[in-house]
């Protein structure tokens, strides 16, 4: 991972209640700090990496409060293009970092599938996210018809392309540049147990920096790029040990704290 710190990021998407998310999230925390990943003491370091949870949008005000005394930090699964207005049941950028959200997951792909959300649609949530100031965690990645047609690398070369563009468009600050984190998901290993090996997934992992990189060399030296896809306790450690995958983007198993704290852990080590 070089010098990057990495993260963990839970996306429970639509599941819980307000009891089992509220438990979810402390058996997390106090996870965390037994295996010495919790709080920092006064005058101590912060613990090596960033975990965050993604809660649906109803519970995120009540764990603000719960991540707050934590080591962890809160994101949202999604935010809408515009400010304000007319848009009944969006929730603007604004709203989620008004309610203690630090990131924002863009352009998954259940989005993209389900819910339209094209390139130049992912892009204008990923402006939206920064003037904010929120960090994005923009999702990337390609079907099973595209990597067995060979598009894999093509497919998110063009989701990224589309948000680079958009952010010279828009001229982006290299400090507002760095908040931005991408996940490579694999649109075939999203919870079907299936993952790519662990030098897979770091071919696309490398091409993402590169790609970056053609564009913006400093953005691409600092950029944190996460795998999400079946990711389990068994398989975190030689996932993360690969040279740029920098933390994951977790779906099932964040749903089960000991086995979210163990990806942690092995995240950290």
């Amino acid at each position: 991972m070089a010098n990057r710190r990495p993260i963990v990021a839970g996306n429970w998407k639509l599941n819980g209640s307000r009891q089992t998310s509220r438990a979810l999230a402390v058996a997390v925390a106090e996870g965390l700090a037994e295996i010495g990943l919790g709080p920092a003491r006064l005058g101590g370091e912060r613990p090596p990496l960033d975990v965050l949870l993604c809660p649906p949008f109803v519970y995120l005000a009540e764990l603000a409060e719960l991540v707050a005394v934590s080591s962890l930090g809160l994101g949202a699964q999604d935010v809408a293009l515009e400010e304000a207005g007319a848009f009944t049941g969006e929730v603007a950028a604004s709203m989620l970092r008004d309610v203690g959200c630090r990131y924002v997951i863009t352009g998954h792909s259940e989005r993209r599938a389900l819910f339209g959300d094209t390139d130049e649609r992912v892009a204008g949530k990923v402006l939206a996210a920064l003037r904010a100031g929120l960090s994005p965690i923009l999702c990337v990645g390609e079907t099973r018809s595209e990597r067995d047609a060979g598009h894999t690398l093509a497919v998110v070369r063009r989701q990224l392309d589309v948000v680079l563009s958009a952010l010279e468009s828009e001229g982006v600050s290299a400090s507002e540049r760095q908040m931005i984190s991408v996940a490579y998901e694999p649109v075939w290993a999203i919870g079907t147990g299936l993952t790519p090996t662990p030098a897979e997934a770091q071919a696309v992992h490398a091409d993402i920096r590169a790609t970056v990189g053609r564009r913006d060399a400093t953005m691409a030296h600092h950029l944190r790029v996460l795998y999400g896809g079946s990711v389990k306790a068994s398989n975190a450690k030689d996932l993360f040990a690969m040279q740029d995958i920098d933390g994951g983007l977790i779906g099932g198993a964040a749903l089960l704290a000991g086995e979210f704290v163990s990806i942690c852990k092995a995240a950290a080590s």
